[in-house]
């Protein structure tokens, strides 16, 4: 699996960026982040050691459902669902709507960091 380049700007170079971006001014090149944060705390937050274990988890076990890796991890489901959610929001984890049940899946386990 491939890092997920992962960079770290300001609340107002961020959306200094997106307007250049989107006026046409600038271009992203190859390998610029695709997933940003507005500090390393809040990075901290979303890839801490905990989360960073459960998505080699999800990654080795493939569970079949969140309350499959809750059983697996010893995680709550609703504690765990809100963490999973999280993380699909920033594009580490796909949450897979299957039959009566979702089923998450890792996206990313390695990481490069852009400060």
């Amino acid at each position: 699996m491939k890092a997920v380049v992962i960079g770290i700007l300001s609340q107002e170079r961020m959306r200094e960026r997106v307007l250049a971006i989107a006026r046409g001014e600038y271009k992203p090149r190859p390998g610029e982040p695709k997933v940003w944060f507005t500090s390393m705390r809040s990075l901290a937050e979303v890839l801490s050691d905990e989360n960073r274990a459960l998505l080699q988890v999800i990654q080795q076990s493939k569970p079949e459902s969140i309350s499959a890796l809750a059983e697996l991890t010893g995680r709550k489901p609703g504690n765990l669902s809100r963490t999973l959610k999280t993380m699909a929001n920033y594009g580490f984890v796909e949450m897979r709507r299957e039959q009566r049940h979702v089923r998450p899946i890792a996206k990313a386990t390695s990481f490069r960091i852009m400060a």
